[in-house]
């Protein structure tokens, strides 16, 4: 929780009293992205880096494949698990919301958007834990697609910011739809059920493909 806390004093603190976006202080804008994007790297990285250890490390992959157990088991429960890292995460970023006394709106909705989200890249993290083959590969993958997520999918400013073209291909990027869907509020109801779909067919495409893949290796 290093970072989450520095990104609160860095850019509530820090630049939060003296930036409005769309007429709010910036440290309510830029809270929804901080929880988008720590729960994006916990999940992330719990699951990934996991099984990633198990089959090139410590090699108790192979116990699960001779085991008795079903790969659509195995797989729901390393997606639930790191899912279940990135929910603790974004009740403790919510907990120092309320100490910074940002303007946080929490209702169904922004707990089903962060549910989702947690979900969606743990189950990439189950994909890649199963595909990347060395450390060294996964730290690559992690500095070359989660990172520059991090950053660049409207979690620290706003979207309409990037140049045309560019920001039509961050848009489709999930990290990008939960940003928006945790700032929801004002959207049409299309919007609303927009963002969700979106991250329901990102979780669905993850997931087919890491159970394919575990039984590929079984």
């Amino acid at each position: 929780m290093i970072a989450p806390v520095l990104y609160l004093i860095v850019f509530g603190w820090g630049l939060g009293s003296g930036i409005n976006v769309g007429g709010s202080s910036y440290i309510n804008f830029v809270i929804p992205g901080i929880i988008a994007l720590t729960t994006m790297t916990l999940s992330f990285s719990t699951v990934a880096n996991d099984i990633n250890i198990a089959r090139t490390y410590t090699r108790t992959f192979e116990e699960f494949m001779v085991a008795p157990v079903s790969m659509l088991v195995y797989a729901a429960g390393k997606i639930t698990a790191g899912a279940l890292r990135g929910l603790y995460s974004a009740l403790i970023i919510v907990l120092l919301a309320i100490v910074f006394q940002a303007g946080l709106r929490l209702d169904l909705y922004f707990i089903m958007i962060t549910i989702l989200n947690c979900f969606v890249f743990s189950a990439l993290g189950l994909t890649a834990g199963l595909i990347i083959d060395s450390h060294g590969d996964m730290a690559k993958f992690s500095n070359f697609v989660i990172t520059p997520m991090s950053f660049l999918c409207g979690t620290f400013f706003p979207l309409d910011k990037m140049p045309v073209g560019l920001k039509e291909i961050i848009w489709v990027l999930p990290l990008t739809q939960t940003s928006l869907a945790l700032r929801s509020q004002g959207e049409s109801v299309f919007q609303t059920l927009l963002h969700p779909t979106i991250l329901i067919i990102y979780l669905l495409i993850f997931i087919i493909t890491g159970v394919r893949l575990c039984k590929k290796a079984e």
